[in-house]
């Protein structure tokens, strides 16, 4: 089993201001500086070592296989399928909760 990464996000985080097209889905994502995964279908890429570096090598996709609560709020549990690596990121405002449902009950 892949160790899980991202515990210490906010040890090395680098804030980085980018729009991207998702990879899965389609959806036109307007970037924050802390976003990380599409809103819509909730899937990411694998680019970042640490958060906000774009310095992995990898650049699989990374799907959303779990939804965990941590404080009242949702952190959503993505694998690569390039690399296996498991990273945990927080679910933002405007992701799609219904989404955020269905993974949470599928896992």
């Amino acid at each position: 089993m892949t160790p899980a990464a991202g515990d210490d996000q906010g040890r090395r985080f680098q804030r980085t201001i980018e729009d991207f097209v998702c990879e899965r889905c389609g959806t036109r994502v307007s970037g924050s500086g802390y976003t990380n995964h599409c809103p819509s279908c909730l899937w990411s890429r694998h680019v970042d070592v640490h958060p906000g570096d774009r310095q992995a090598e990898c650049g699989g996709s990374m799907e959303p296989i779990a939804v965990e609560t941590e404080g009242g709020g949702y952190r959503i549990v993505h694998r690569c399928l390039g690399c296996g690596l498991e990273r945990r990121n927080r679910a933002a405002p405007d992701d799609d909760f219904e989404e955020l449902l269905r993974i949470a009950a599928s896992s």
